[in-house]
């Protein structure tokens, strides 16, 4: 059987969604705030961020759901603005499946075929090759209320993928789901995107789903989007604190980054100092990293750069124990993985003893405090 047309991402002439500007008001409530993205050909691109921060409205304005109140939708370079959804080279998978429940799933896939016309033969074809593609082969002549509910939202996926959309829009669809089978399905519509190629603009305020499957990220706040960047660039060096937060769990020290001709340092406000990242700025800042690259150990290992305290926490949380040390410059969390098989970790931190941390330069980033105009304006901002 023959698989469904694949697409490379990036391949496309023009973005395969453009928001120039784009804006929506409920009044005087501003739900999008002149949100402007490119989202290209094939890309798995993920709108990421809290309840109310604007990505359900960006999800809604490119299906067609809802009005522009200002701004511009391309669609593969076309201005789709004034187009009802129907029109629009575009399909969306619901967190609640929305399927039919008199049907069989081989009928539900169908049914957008139907509905545009194509002759029964290209139809069967179509619903066997996505109904293969999506795991369900064998279960053509079931009924919705006689699937798992993973099931149901393959076959959801399975019938907005037969019609071949340019986009496929994905509202939160795992939502429903527990947790190891949201996960399954994580990895299951990373599989199905690199096999098909089309499109996926995918919603989610879960951290984890983001990081897991998107090629992109845009994180939004307030109906802006704050970043936008790869899982790694998100992850590793956010712009601001409101990303690095909310993004995984961070170590955030205050000081200062000074530059001279011997190298570039940042200055805790307690004092003392460590070599800051390669490139930083003099100026104002705080210290972010992240726990898993952080190194602990007993004091008599101290080295240069190492911050010194009390071990003040130690929990087991299976593949990693998670300390805390109270050091001069702020508490530092670090998590420090267990090898399996592995003899006994030699260095046993127990609460009050003294400990040293210390990390590779680059593995921090410096968040600088942005100026005014940065902070009424929410600039776009992309990973470097």
């Amino acid at each position: 059987m023959t698989s469904p047309p694949a697409v490379t991402p990036g391949s496309g002439a023009v973005p395969a969604i453009e928001l120039i500007a784009a804006t929506k008001r409920y009044g005087s409530a501003v739900a999008l705030d002149s949100v402007s993205v490119q989202i290209e050909s094939g890309e798995f691109f993920c709108l990421l961020g809290p309840s109310g921060c604007g990505k359900t409205t960006t999800l809604n304005l490119i299906g067609g759901f809802i009005p522009l109140t200002a701004g511009e939708l391309r669609i593969e370079g076309v201005i789709v603005n004034d187009l009802p959804p129907h029109k629009r080279n575009v399909n969306t998978v619901f967190q609640n499946y929305a399927l039919f429940p008199h049907m069989d799933v081989a009928q539900n896939v169908a049914f957008g075929l139907r509905m545009e016309g194509l002759d029964k033969s290209v139809q069967a074809q179509r619903v066997a090759e996505y109904i293969e593609l999506v795991g369900l082969a064998g279960l053509e002549r079931r009924s919705p209320g006689e699937l798992s509910g993973g099931q149901q939202q393959r076959v959801a996926l399975a019938r907005a993928l037969a019609k071949r959309p340019a986009v496929l829009l994905l509202d939160e669809p795992l939502g429903a789901l527990d947790l190891k089978l949201r996960r399954q399905m994580q990895a299951e519509l990373a599989r199905i995107h690199r096999q098909v190629g089309t499109t996926f603009v995918f919603v989610t305020h879960d951290q984890e789903e983001a990081l897991s499957m998107a090629t992109r990220i845009a994180v939004m706040s307030g109906g802006h989007i704050i970043q936008t960047g790869t899982p790694r660039e998100i992850y590793y060096k956010p712009v601001d604190r409101f990303v690095a937060d909310f993004i995984g769990e961070s170590n955030f020290l205050a000081g200062a980054t000074r530059v001279d001709p011997a190298g570039s340092w940042f200055e805790f406000e307690t004092g003392g100092r460590v070599a800051a990242p390669e490139g930083s700025s003099s100026g104002p800042g705080t210290l972010m990293i992240r726990p898993e690259a952080l190194e602990v150990g007993p004091v008599e290992e101290v080295r240069d750069g190492a911050l010194i305290g009390p071990v003040s926490q130690v929990a087991f949380l299976g593949n990693h124990t998670r300390i805390t040390v109270n050091t001069a410059a702020g508490a530092l969390v670090v998590h420090r993985p267990h090898q399996s098989g592995a003899n006994e970790d030699p260095f046993q931190a127990h609460i009050g003893e003294e400990a040293c941390v210390w990390w590779q330069r680059d593995m921090a980033t410096i968040l600088t405090s942005p100026t005014l105009e940065e902070e009424d304006g929410f600039p776009i901002q992309e990973a470097q």
